[in-house]
């Protein structure tokens, strides 16, 4: 049975197929980023890309896979003997898994030879079995954020240093880092996203006869895995082949004055940070040329490459979605004359050719389509603030938030023990060593002083002649203490005096700004509302703070307060994020006046529940939001029931909210 579905069998990924096909051309370019919602075949293509690569010589016995025509390799095995032995073997995909620890990664001390034989040997990771192949990195918006940035750093540098454990190791890491990930489960930093070279948005396939292919290929490959891999083979030779040429040929490709001019010219009419945009795009142009066999770069080269390199350079925050003008592209451009075309090089007609096989005959030739979240597809904060908006005989508001800022730290005390992250103190594999204990799984950092002091007694049982004598029981690993991500569940009053008093503009724009806050420090962030006679969970926890802005900026008020409602609701999602996330710690920001209007003994109820939500534990606060000079002083009483931490505020403003919650610890 093939490990693969054949890579000429996905249906309707084109510009997928293209990206990843220019990035095996010219590694250099930096590796993809593939972003879709799930069941769009990013997986199943990048795992069928590296049957369709060409195979490599390697050094036999080799652990890093020397190239055998490098003159000075940068490999721990060696030097090799002049008459070594050369071996072909298939381009390999390495899959890193999103719980791996950073000594998986790097690599370290082989621990059994270490304790066994007292021998110092590096024991290599997976960025060395990666060197000249794939190395593959699903859910990559999940992975730890130290080591996307190692990743990232190795795949730029062409190396890997391990400096821990007694070793000191230097090898080639020279890999194509493929990342794939759907949005709504969390987007990667706007610094981290710029790292990878290319990025392409994928969507399933609207119409009716692209997707029926799509069920009638998978089926037939699921009944029959090797004749339908026999239906591709000549498709899949014939993508190797020309996969081979270009890259023998990109090296000679020429940019000329022209075409770096017009590279230039597009990165700053998009206006791209730094200079990494012009860069990847001279390179993927490069790429792409040589994919359709010429030496010189032309206009389609360089759209090409610009609407793949170019989209996601273009987040100025995170709230930004990536997209590009093609119509700006295409005037940029078109605004002079070509270059003349060169004579007599047998090169292919210049028009832009796509991978083979990776259209579908049910997709036809159509132009892929335009990224749907283009730049006018950003919400408009300039907007009226308030527009009303009628519900039967209530009349509410929607309130638009002001440009977020950036808010202060806050954070939950005490010392958890939760998903590495960037806000609370915790227990975490990274971060400052502050003790050693036992280890009772695989990875971790070795506490040598404190292994050493485990074996100590029993070297005279053992017999110790000259070496100490390690087992595995002597292990011990070393206890970190650095930061974890949190769960910031927002409970929102959208009332009418909410409403009336015009605080929800206020409101918002604090909430979005601790939003990208919260994104930044890689936390989980939850929006609950109330109004009316329901609360609402208008946010379930999550890291995509595209879906929490979007939420937010169409959050109406007006109405009763059910204020009792939504602290079942909160009690409700607080317990379900117990079993779904259970180390990660949440802190409740109530957002209220504190009273309650809707159903009989709204009040009494309402503290009845906060009484028992306050039982749980959870850390919260609660920010008064009357005003006035006559006050009820509800919410310093709910605040009590609640055993949270009460904020009086004279006037509700973004700053204000803001430096009440920051200090919330």
């Amino acid at each position: 049975m093939p490990q693969h579905y054949p890579f000429s069998a996905v249906v309707g990924s084109d510009d997928m197929a293209l990206a990843l096909t220019l990035s095996t051309i010219s590694p250099a370019i930096g590796g993809v980023l593939v972003r879709g919602e799930k069941g769009t075949a990013k997986s199943t293509m990048v795992r069928a890309l590296a049957s369709v690569l060409p195979q490599i010589d390697v050094i036999a016995g080799d652990r890093f896979s020397t190239d055998p025509r490098e003159t000075n390799p940068l490999s721990p095995d060696g030097p090799f003997a002049a008459d070594f032995d050369v071996e072909t073997r298939p381009v390999r995909l390495v899959e890193l898994p999103v719980g791996a620890t950073e000594d998986r990664v790097l690599g370290s001390l082989h621990l059994e030879k270490a304790l066994s034989d007292g021998v110092t040997e590096y024991e290599p990771g997976l960025l060395a079995r990666a060197h000249r192949g794939i190395l593959y990195v699903d859910e990559v918006n999940l992975l730890h954020d130290h080591l996307v940035d190692l990743l990232l750093d190795a795949a730029a540098m062409g190396r890997s240093t391990v400096e821990r454990d007694g070793v000191s190791v230097e090898h080639a890491a020279r890999f194509v880092l493929v990342g794939t990930m759907n949005p709504e489960e969390g987007e990667l930093r706007p610094q981290l996203l710029d790292r990878f070279g290319l990025t392409v948005d994928v969507a399933a396939p609207r119409d009716p006869e692209a997707r029926v292919e799509v069920v009638r290929r998978r089926l037939a490959y699921e009944a029959d895995p090797d004749k339908f891999a026999s239906r591709y083979e000549s498709d899949e030779a014939t993508l190797t082949s020309r996969i081979e040429a270009a890259q023998k040929l990109v090296d000679e490709v020429e940019l000329s004055d022209w075409a770096l001019l017009k590279i230039a010219e597009v990165c700053a009419a998009f206006e791209v940070d730094g200079m990494r945009a012009d860069i990847v795009t001279a390179r993927a142009a490069s790429a792409h040329a040589a994919w359709n066999g010429r030496t010189n770069v032309i206009r389609e080269d360089i759209r090409a490459a610009a609407r793949l390199a170019l989209p996601h350079r273009r987040r100025r925050n995170p709230f930004d979605a990536p997209g590009i003008d093609e119509d700006l592209l295409d005037q940029i451009l078109n605004d002079d004359e070509p270059p003349p075309e060169p004579e007599g090089d047998g090169t292919e007609d210049s028009e832009t050719q796509e991978p083979q096989g990776s259209k579908s005959e049910a997709a036809g030739d159509a132009e892929p389509s335009t990224n749907s979240a283009g730049e006018n597809s950003q919400p408009d904060n300039t907007a009226q603030h308030e527009q009303p908006q009628h519900s039967g005989s209530s009349e509410v508001t929607v309130a638009a938030p002001q440009q977020p800022y950036r808010p202060k730290l806050f954070t939950v005390g005490g010392t958890g023990a939760g998903e590495s992250g960037k806000r609370s103190r915790a227990i975490t594999e990274t971060g400052r060593r502050i003790g050693a204990q036992r280890r009772t799984g695989q990875g971790g950092s070795i506490h040598l002083i404190e292994t050493i002091r485990a074996a100590a007694p029993h070297q005279y049982a053992r017999g110790r002649v000259h070496n100490l004598q390690f087992r595995a029981d002597d292990l011990r690993l070393a206890v970190k203490e650095g930061h974890e991500s949190n769960l910031i569940l927002f409970c929102v009053d959208a009332s009418g005096s909410m409403a009336a008093r015009k605080r929800m503009e206020q409101v918002k724009t604090a909430i979005l700004s601790l939003l990208m806050d919260a994104y930044q420090r890689r936390d989980k962030v939850g929006l609950i509302t109330f109004r009316q006679d329901h609360a609402e969970l208008a946010l379930p926890p999550t890291g995509s703070i595209d879906i929490a802005a979007t939420r937010l900026a169409e959050l109406p008020a007006g109405g009763r307060t059910p204020l009792a409602e939504a602290l079942l609701k909160t009690t409700d999602v607080l317990r379900l994020e117990r079993v779904r996330d259970p180390r990660r710690r949440p802190l409740l920001v109530v957002i209220t006046d504190g009273r309650a209007t809707y159903g009989e003994n709204a009040l009494a109820r309402a503290h009845q529940v906060a009484k028992h939500l306050g039982a749980t534990g959870v850390a919260s606060l609660v920010i008064d939001c009357e005003t006035g000079k006559f006050r009820m002083g509800l919410a310093h009483q709910l605040a009590d029931h609640l055993m949270a931490e009460y904020i009086p505020l004279a006037e509700v403003s973004a700053a204000a909210l803001t430096d009440a919650v920051k200090g919330a610890a």
